[in-house]
């Protein structure tokens, strides 16, 4: 069994789906998929949204006596926000599977809140993983500055990694 872990941006897509398996269609043992979505911290966004409108004047300055505190609508707003955000990603991540398994390929996959380069590091021995496939939109300026999603994964693992754009759904 080849085992080959791809980290994607958004779900993957029917056309995706087809070159994923296409790549790998003329390898002589079974090919296993293994896709991880990451998925958002909603009620950091939603602090972080709260403090950088209201600014200083409604928390105050961090070194003063009283920091922001969320108060209990806040925390459940976030909370209710991460479920939301939770369900998209798990959602997304059996469309995914099922369209890789649509093409009768064996995958399987996760969502995860950590950071994605850190969550390949600790996957990829758990499935014996022995190459990367990351699926992103095109991101230039982190491209240019390697520090996009594929460059940082080339410098954390000892396995090949391939970056590919998604392909855009023709209008």
């Amino acid at each position: 069994m080849y085992d080959v872990l791809v980290l994607v941006e958004e779900e993957i897509s029917v056309a995706d789906a087809k070159e994923l398996v296409q790549l790998y269609a003329g390898r002589a043992d079974a090919v296993k998929f293994h896709v991880l979505v990451p998925c958002e911290n909603a009620r950091a966004q939603v602090e972080a949204s709260l403090t950088g409108l209201a600014g200083s004047d409604l928390f105050g300055m961090p070194s003063q006596r009283y920091a922001f505190r969320p108060d209990e609508d806040v925390r459940r707003a976030a909370d209710d926000a991460q479920r939301a955000v939770d369900a998209e990603a798990a959602a997304a991540l059996e469309r995914s599977v099922g369209r890789l398994r649509s093409f009768d390929r064996d995958a399987d996959g996760l969502i995860t809140h950590r950071h994605p380069v850190d969550e390949l590091v600790d996957h990829i021995p758990r499935v014996h993983g022995q190459e990367v496939v990351v699926l992103t939109r095109p991101h230039v300026i982190a491209e240019l500055l390697h520090v996009d999603w594929s460059a940082q994964a080339r410098r954390h693992l000892g396995v090949p990694v391939l970056h590919l754009l998604e392909q855009q759904p023709t209008e």
